[in-house]
């Protein structure tokens, strides 16, 4: 395998991530792990964390582990970019939902108020190593039981933090945001960009 010089290892399995980056006209190759990682235990929540703090960390490990993972295959070195996004009201954070009980639960907190989409990322290649947090204010409409379980049924919610993705049918409840669309969606692109001209590219 070959690297453009011009391109990063992206370590994340978000298709969203993907588009974000090619609408920078960033050129990128997967980085997944494999199929013998526990990348799921990365993402568990240790006790009395806070939701930024819980964010950064969990980024943090995933760029270890990326960093990893690229030496073991012998692959070009190349600036590798993690990200981790996750929904917060005030201190609880709202993962990945584990079943429909949950999603409807999640869903539920957000409705009629304002919560925060945490997503940081972080960027090294073998000599540095450079991390930024996005954090945003998203507000949901009041939202009926019968609107909750017609969007848990579509199964949108699963996979996604918080229970939803603001490029889904979801974005109709949304009565305001304060931050970053890109960043809501799991990578923000100011922030990116930022960090990646510190690696010598250019936007």
């Amino acid at each position: 395998m070959t690297i453009d010089l011009r391109s990063i290892y992206l370590a994340s399995q978000s298709p969203r991530r993907r588009e974000l980056l090619a609408q920078i006209g960033l050129r990128h190759e997967l980085l997944l792990p494999a199929a013998d990682e526990d990348a799921e235990a990365l993402e568990a929540v240790q006790a009395g964390e806070l939701p930024e703090a819980y964010c950064v960390r969990v980024t943090a490990a995933k760029l270890d582990a990326a960093t990893a993972r690229r030496a073991a295959r012998g692959l070009p070195p190349a600036p590798i970019l993690c990200a981790d996004t996750t929904v917060a009201v005030e201190d609880l954070i709202l993962g990945k939902p584990a079943d429909e009980a949950d999603a409807q639960r999640m869903l539920g907190l957000l409705s009629g108020r304002m919560h925060r989409v945490i997503t940081a990322v972080a960027v090294a290649d073998a000599t540095r190593r450079e991390a930024a947090l996005n954090v945003s204010q998203v507000e949901f409409a009041p939202l009926s039981a019968a609107q909750i379980e017609r969007y848990v049924a579509s199964r949108e919610p699963f996979g996604k933090a918080g229970a939803y993705a603001i490029q889904s049918q979801a974005a109709a409840w949304i009565v305001r945001i304060a931050g970053s669309y890109s960043g809501i969606m799991g990578l923000p692109l100011f922030e990116t960009a930022q960090l990646l001209e510190k690696f010598g590219f250019e936007f």
